[in-house]
């Protein structure tokens, strides 16, 4: 068998995550460093061809599975073999609440961050539904909810501080605390079990950070970059991109002292990228970069869910342009932005069914997809086991 999907009986994977042991930032600059220099390049040809080999062997014509072909012969090259073993799948959704909601960049409160958590872990949100239903475990990692949340089966403890700061008025978060949320990431990867991460996040006012980080780090105008996340009318779009427009001008003015904390990082684009970061993200979407490099460096299969997961790997992908390679793309969400970036990297998703949910929700709908793509690569006959005569 070719997947073996975590039980939902199983132990609490929250419960094994440690925190970490090392908040300062140049102790969490040294693990940063190290994970980079881990995520190296998984080209290999000659293995490349081994899959292509077994999977055209199969009793099919040539290439009439389709994309699921490819999505085999991805996972093979990423775990690193002809016969891609999938255990103990961690869906994993980040959450926290962000300073520039408070200019009703949303339709909804910031009170609906705290009250989904609750909702995750309480088994009634869609990702949850979808979890218990193909066997994934689920942790949520509060990264910085503004409403502390007393512990729990599920939970995993990650605050930086109540909430981002208003990004209009300055830098959204400060150099250490972006530090320490990579870090946080980054020692969550280690810890948890399995060889597949399906990402997820919750925090009202992130399509707004996604955008802002999108804007700066593509060049891309900060309008095409703005779409309506949980559901703007035209007035509430309008709005939106009006005070977005205003923190990218604010962005722009100032020294971003993220810079500083970044000396001794492999080059300078690395110091751009984390003064973005922490002049417009967000500590979930901090998080979540440490997660995405750690799983790369480990070479587990990322799976992506829609916008701002894919943004996460946007700017994780700038630090170490090899992260690309681990990923698998579950959806094309509703969010027009999403759409650009995945066709900037030249990628195709596995499904496009107008998601605009997020919480983790596409990549385990994608997640039957990933199964059925490995056991056909390992179970399937070929044209000689099953004495079945091939193309002539």
């Amino acid at each position: 068998m070719s997947s073996e999907p975590t039980s939902p009986a199983s132990p609490d994977p929250a419960a094994s995550v440690p925190a970490p042991s090392h908040p300062a930032s140049p102790i969490a600059m040294d693990a940063l460093s190290t994970v980079l220099a881990r995520i190296d390049d998984l080209d290999d040809p000659a293995l490349q061809a081994r899959l292509a080999r077994r999977i055209d062997g199969k009793t099919k014509p040539l290439g009439a599975l389709g994309a699921i072909e490819a999505l085999a012969i991805r996972i093979g090259m990423i775990v690193g073999g002809t016969a891609p073993r999938l255990h103990a799948p961690q869906v994993v959704v980040f959450a926290a609440d962000h300073g520039l909601a408070r200019h009703r960049t949303s339709a909804y409160p910031s009170d609906v961050t705290v009250q989904m958590v609750r909702n995750f872990l309480d088994g009634g949100a869609a990702v949850s539904v979808l979890a218990r239903q193909h066997g994934l475990a689920l942790s949520v990692v509060d990264c910085g909810v503004r409403t502390a949340i007393a512990p729990r089966a599920g939970l995993i403890d990650r605050r930086i501080a109540a909430g981002t700061a208003d990004a209009l008025q300055g830098p959204a978060m400060s150099a250490e605390q972006c530090l320490r949320a990579i870090d946080n990431g980054i020692a969550l990867a280690g810890a948890l079990p399995g060889n597949v991460l399906l990402l997820g996040e919750m925090g009202i006012g992130n399509t707004s950070a996604a955008a802002l980080l999108l804007a700066r780090l593509t060049g891309w105008p900060i309008d095409d970059c703005v779409g309506r996340g949980t559901g703007l009318d035209d007035a509430g779009l309008a709005h939106k991109r009006e005070i977005l427009r205003q923190v990218m001008a604010r962005d722009a003015a100032m020294t971003h002292d993220g810079a500083d904390a970044a000396q001794g990082l492999p080059n300078d684009s690395s110091v751009r990228v984390l003064a973005a970061l922490a002049s417009l993200g967000g500590f979930e979407i901090a998080t979540m970069v440490g997660t995405v490099l750690r799983a790369a460096a480990d070479r587990r299969v990322i799976v992506v869910d829609g916008l701002i997961t894919s943004v996460a790997v946007l700017v994780a992908e700038q630090l170490a342009p090899m992260v690309l390679q681990r990923c698998v793309f579950a959806h094309r969400s509703a969010e027009a932005a999403h759409g650009r970036l995945l066709a900037h990297w030249g990628v195709e998703p596995l499904l496009q069914l107008g998601l605009r949910l997020g919480e983790g929700s596409g990549a385990a709908l994608a997640w039957p997809l990933i199964v059925s793509a490995c056991r056909l690569l390992d179970e399937m006959a070929s044209f000689d086991d099953a004495g079945v005569a091939g193309p002539a």
